[in-house]
């Protein structure tokens, strides 16, 4: 049986799409029910997702990265509504295309966050089935965000994510041409070893926290397994206080202080 990773590396033609040519198109209509907030810079649920989008560019074009992870030591705590909102925040941002890439590919969480209807995902590129994520790509209507989800299966994850069609779309991801950064939605760290996989392969990751949950040492134990690549920041996610900006990082919570200022 022909190879289709092969074939495709032969003919020199990216496994990414380019912006605007997916066949599904995702309306942004609804998604504020399921908590997506990055897209309206006028509601002040936005905001801490705004602050974050300044760090992370600023950090990025600092060091010409444009591969950023959001995980976790632990699931349940938020990481794929961060990456969600970063995501459709950095997609606000003038000249620049985001790109969100579910790479959870065990317990897949952003084509529930987008209302994405099941179908070939990720995965199916991962294990051979498709030739490219041509028909993967979901372009957000009226955004400069293209998803490319995953959705449920049984397969061998860590041996889908350590193989030659990951490694071929890293590369695709790192030639993509014009101004862009990639958001990848990587798996908790301690579920299993896919997010040290893949940590070694992008450029830097944020690390998202939970009050009362994340434990010191989970922090420093994941930091250490992801090592050496480098935390870009936490987020310290349903915080009480709001946003805060101490040695915890940016916070996401109940804050009200800047209501009167978005109304």
């Amino acid at each position: 049986m022909e190879n289709i990773e092969s074939r495709g590396a032969a003919t020199g033609h990216s496994v990414i799409p380019a912006p605007g040519t997916a066949t599904v198109t995702v309306p942004v209509e609804g998604l504020l029910d399921n908590h997506i907030y990055g897209f309206n810079s006028r509601d002040q649920r936005s905001r801490p997702f705004n602050l974050l989008r300044s760090q992370v560019l600023k950090m990025a074009r600092a060091r010409d990265w444009t591969l950023i992870g959001v995980t976790s030591a632990t699931p349940r705590v938020g990481k794929s509504f961060i990456a969600s909102n970063l995501g459709a925040a950095l997609a606000r941002s003038p000249d620049m295309h985001t790109y969100l890439f579910d790479l959870d590919l065990r317990r897949s969480s952003i084509a529930e966050y987008f209302n994405l209807e099941e179908g070939a995902g990720i995965t199916e590129y991962l294990d051979g089935q498709l030739p490219d994520l041509s028909t993967v790509a979901r372009d957000v209507a009226g955004e400069r965000l293209t998803l490319f989800p995953s959705f449920s299966n049984q397969l061998h994850s860590a041996e889908l994510l350590a193989g030659a069609p990951m490694a071929r779309l890293i590369e695709d991801m790192r030639r993509i041409p014009g101004n862009h950064i990639c958001i990848c939605d990587l798996p908790p760290v301690f579920a299993n070893d896919d997010a040290v996989i893949i940590a070694q392969q992008i450029d830097a990751y944020i690390l998202v926290v939970e009050e009362g949950v994340t434990t010191r040492k989970q922090v420093r134990d994941t930091l250490n397994l992801l090592a050496p690549a480098p935390c870009l920041g936490t987020v310290l996610n349903r915080y009480q206080g709001g946003l805060i900006g101490d040695d915890y990082g940016y916070g996401y919570g109940q804050s009200q202080k800047y209501a009167e200022y978005y109304s």
